[in-house]
């Protein structure tokens, strides 16, 4: 059964044979409300008036342009116009509070101004003017991180959150509880659930939630003070049906929402259209052509070159430790499985002994890690020396010259070993239909500290949600996961 509302439990599957029986769990008021959307609005939109408005009036104070009150009214009311028209006000910051949308709000705006200096004939240097415009950039960008930690921490302590009434039929419905149960960064909390009808009902039904039915669910929302129906599609449901519980709860002032079961699919690959009268979810595929898929090769190669350079005196002096430290080469090649299962030579320094491979059959009872990794948190065949470049990454760097040779990308999955491969099923051989990365979502959320179903899971959103805007933020997050170390050895 439900417990409290302040804590994300799934419900236990139960007996649901009669039509709509209810199960459902005492609520807290704390967690009516969007997410604390209310409380982000005025430092928001102060955030981006002070940001704009002031640098541009000291600018034009200094004579670079309009006087200091022009400017500062223009560029200030520009900033939060392009915001509000971009949605910036309303709902969440984002899904990680990403800089990415920003960013692209802050271009629209110069072009905005530009527009009005052509409107209104005025000359501006704009080698003046986008230092002054930076501030705003930095400031909201800056805010809009902060305040997606700020709702995060409210969600893990069960405030501020929207209280959601479950619809459906029984094994849809406890699937959805649980996975929702399971998660503390959404900004929903399950307070109940409910199932219209009987199978037989639904299926002979002209309009399966029928006038009873939405009563029964409209009194249920209200008793329990949720603010959102979450309905779980089945026999039961048709466009009259869910329409006309639409006008109900709408009427009360809750909303509906569908759940179409989609699972790990991002929002850039979804797109609404209409087919006769009825609202059809597009579902596309990950880009693999075009332009971001040139940007991406263009970026691994002159990323990895530019790296190179840069790291060269690390690259020289983490060689000459790893000969000094130990017998054994300096380099350590192993073969690894890459794109559309074709192997490869990956380049690593040497962290273990030099016998390390001849060692790992006595081991495999040692092995910590679940499914089709192998790894021990003190495994004896790593030198004193490879203990400190595993947990700063520094032994990956090698792997450089791996993406200049085309063999792997800059980010990309975890490249697996060739046993490893064997053992994988149709889901997991999924994983290969892209390159392999240095880098990638395992890496940067928990690396060895995961499960082997975690890592195929975020192995399995790159490959599927792929954009050149998902991987510029894995590398940014990259030097925080290596500074940590966490899950690393």
């Amino acid at each position: 059964m439900f417990e409290a509302a302040g804590t994300r439990v799934a419900a236990a599957p139960a007996d649901l044979a009669e039509p709509l029986r209810v199960r459902a769990r005492d609520g807290k008021r704390e967690t009516r409300g969007r997410s604390g959307a209310g409380r982000r609005l005025p430092p928001a939109l102060a955030v981006d008036l002070l940001g704009a408005a002031l640098p541009a009036g000291a600018l034009g104070a200094a004579g670079g342009g309009p006087g200091p009150l022009p400017a500062a009214a223009v560029v200030g009311a520009a900033w939060p116009l392009i915001a509000a028209l971009r949605g910036r006000y309303t709902g969440e910051p984002g899904e990680s509070g990403a800089v990415l949308p920003v960013l692209r709000d802050w271009l629209a705006m110069l072009g905005l101004l530009a527009a009005v200096c052509v409107m209104v004939r005025l000359e501006v240097s704009a080698g003046a003017w986008l230092p002054a415009l930076l501030p705003c950039l930095a400031l909201t960008a800056a805010h809009r991180r902060l305040a997606y930690r700020r709702t995060l921490a409210l969600r893990r302590r069960a405030r501020g959150l929207r209280r959601v009434l479950v619809v459906g039929e029984e094994g849809a419905a406890d699937g959805l509880t649980a996975r929702m149960g399971a998660r503390t960064d959404d900004e929903y909390v399950v307070v109940g659930g409910c199932v219209p009808g009987s199978a037989e009902d639904a299926v002979d039904a002209a309009n399966a939630v029928g006038a009873a039915d939405a009563a029964a669910v409209l009194r249920r929302a209200a008793e329990l003070d949720a603010d959102t129906v979450f309905v779980v599609p089945g026999r039961w449901t048709t466009g009259e049906g869910l329409r006309r519980l639409a006008w109900a709860l709408y009427d009360d002032g809750r909303s509906l929402a569908v759940v179409p079961g989609l699972v790990d699919v991002s929002r850039h690959r979804l797109r609404l259209a209409r087919a006769a009268g009825m609202t059809v979810l597009h579902v596309e595929p990950a880009a693999r052509r075009g332009l971001p898929v040139l940007l991406k090769r263009i970026t691994d190669g002159v990323g990895a070159l530019l790296l190179a350079v840069l790291l060269s005196p690390v690259l020289l002096g983490v060689a000459a430790a790893v000969r000094l430290s130990s017998p054994g080469p300096v380099i350590y090649r192993q073969v690894r499985v890459g794109r559309g299962r074709v192997p490869f030579r990956m380049w690593k320094f040497r962290t273990m002994v030099e016998a390390a491979d001849r060692m790992r059959p006595a081991l495999e009872a040692a092995n910590e890690h679940d499914g089709g990794m192998f790894k021990i948190r003190e495994d004896p065949r790593v030198t004193r020396l490879g203990r400190v470049l595993r947990r700063y990454s520094l032994d990956e760097l090698p792997q450089l010259f791996n993406v200049l040779a085309g063999h792997m990308s800059l980010v990309g999955p975890r490249p697996p070993l060739p046993e490893e491969v064997e053992r994988y099923d149709d889901t997991e051989l999924r994983r290969l239909s892209v390159k392999p990365g240095i880098t990638g979502l395992w890496q940067v959320s928990g690396r060895s500290d995961l499960s082997w179903d975690e890592t195929v899971a975020l192995d399995l959103r790159y490959v599927d949600n792929w954009s050149y805007t998902g991987d510029v933020g894995v590398l940014a997050r990259t030097f925080r996961a290596v500074v940590s170390a966490r899950g690393a050895y």
